[in-house]
């Protein structure tokens, strides 16, 4: 037998393995844990009351340079909770100031961007977009998957687990229902689209269409 039947009669053993290992190194890539790690927060921020929460979901905004994506947004009387999800596994190192964090796996290390510092740059942007003061704007890192913080970290980096009772230990309302309800409309008139490139001219259109909705409130 040549080597062209012996590779096509060891193809035809092994066929039906190609499509489980294709999937198996789907859910390995980076893209699909960020997916999961997303249907997953929103599973549990769905479970919020929606008469006092609205929950946004993968909104990407236009910037100076270019655009940034948003995870999840949560507008609410008691404030509007800006969420970056992060599914990691094994040992998280990181401190509030450190420009990147840390995750171990047995020998492996490799570094990531401080998501608290990535999620600075989301709440700044919608600060601008909406016009609305910061203090009204809370940051939140939720984190999904097998992972252990070995560092002290900021009360707003918590597991997936204790998302909603961070949320709603918020008691003190600084937003009516009618801002709250208007603030959700701006943020679904200018998130973009996905495929759309922004440019300088669509920003110049999104400031004044944000400024039409805020003259309204």
């Amino acid at each position: 037998m040549d080597i062209l039947g012996l590779l096509f009669g060891f193809f035809v053993k092994i066929w039906f393995l190609l499509p489980v290992l294709f999937i198996a190194l789907i859910f390995k890539t980076r893209w699909f844990k960020g997916v999961f790690g997303e249907f997953l927060v929103n599973r549990l921020l769905s479970q919020l009351p929606e008469l006092n929460y609205k929950l946004v979901k993968n909104v990407t905004l236009p910037t100076e340079t270019g655009t940034t994506q948003i995870d999840h947004i949560v507008v609410s009387k008691f404030g509007i909770f800006v969420i970056e999800t992060k599914n990691m596994k094994g040992w998280i190192f990181g401190t509030k100031n450190q420009k990147q964090w840390t995750q171990k796996i047995y020998r492996h290390t490799s570094k990531f961007q401080n998501p608290l510092h990535q999620n600075f740059k989301h709440i700044k942007t919608l600060e601008s977009l909406l016009d609305i003061e910061l203090s009204k704007l809370h940051s939140l890192i939720v984190f999904v998957g097998d992972s252990t913080f070995k560092t002290n970290v900021p009360d707003n980096v918590i597991y997936a687990k204790s998302c909603l009772d961070f949320i709603q230990k918020f008691r003190q309302p600084i937003l009516s229902n009618t801002e709250c309800g208007q603030i959700t409309a701006v943020i679904n008139d200018i998130k973009l689209q996905k495929g759309i490139v922004t440019d300088l001219k669509h920003r110049k259109h999104v400031k004044e269409l944000v400024a039409s909705k805020i003259n309204e409130m």
